[in-house]
């Protein structure tokens, strides 16, 4: 694995300075730029590691706080392991964060994050990767939508929800999409049902898009987390074989 650079960065935004933690290949060359969106935790060391990963394996990786409106990562208090069965009230510290990132909010932030990937010399020339988990798959299609001229490839793990009966639902969204897609569904997950899925699906094919949807069976909402009781080990090492598989057909000359 090659040795990372990692660290701590701030990103103007037109609402503020969303804080955020870069990590990129430590051998003084350009790499394709990655745009990882958070779960509904938020950005925490476990996060890191895994952005840490995807660098190690060739990109520079921006991952942003995207509550950073409410302050800077950890935006709330979180245990070393989280379990939400024993710790219900997490989420209901998240959810009020989770519903203000509407599509006009996300454009702002992922235009700001995309220009900060843009400008920034560890970034190679070129179109960029995103990939999201839980919320930050459904975050990662629209940014996928907003921005085709900028996004080559996106990656969602167990995300949802993607399809909703509200105008902004992301399987709404995806006739503007030029980047190939890969998802992977938990198997036992209530936010993406297999109606759900087969509803996306319908929804890529009928807009002509590149992709490939995956049912990870026995796998719970979450699964790519290590510090969650979803956490599943073999599930978690599928994703990364994926995702760097969908990123190196993308983002490599």
């Amino acid at each position: 694995m090659t040795a990372v650079q990692g660290m701590s960065v701030d990103v103007q935004t037109p609402d503020g300075v969303a804080d955020a933690y870069v990590a990129y290949p430590d051998d003084g060359a350009a790499h394709p730029g990655v745009l990882v969106i958070q779960d509904g935790f938020g950005l925490r060391p476990s996060l890191r590691s895994l952005a840490d990963r995807i660098a190690a394996h060739g990109y520079t990786v921006l991952m942003p706080n995207a509550y950073y409106r409410h302050g800077r990562a950890p935006v709330i208090e979180l245990p070393d392991f989280i379990d939400p069965a024993e710790r219900p009230e997490i989420f209901q510290q998240v959810f009020p964060m989770i519903r203000e990132l509407t599509p006009e909010v996300l454009r702002s932030d992922a235009g700001a994050y995309l220009a900060w990937l843009a400008a920034s010399p560890q970034v190679a020339e070129g179109k960029v990767g995103v990939t999201g988990y839980c919320m930050g798959a459904r975050l990662a299609v629209l940014i996928a939508a907003m921005f085709p001229d900028r996004v080559a490839a996106v990656a969602g793990f167990h995300g949802g929800p993607l399809v909703t009966d509200t105008p902004d639902s992301p399987h709404l969204t995806v006739g503007n999409i030029t980047a190939e897609l890969y998802f992977a569904h938990a198997g036992e997950d209530h936010h993406m049902t297999p109606e759900h899925i087969a509803q996306f699906d319908k929804a890529l094919e009928a807009a002509g898009v590149r992709y490939r949807t995956e049912v990870y069976e026995g796998a719970q909402h979450g699964y790519t987390q290590a510090d969650t009781s979803a956490y599943d080990l073999d599930a978690a090492e599928r994703h990364y074989r994926e995702l760097l598989a969908l990123f190196d057909r993308n983002l490599r000359r």
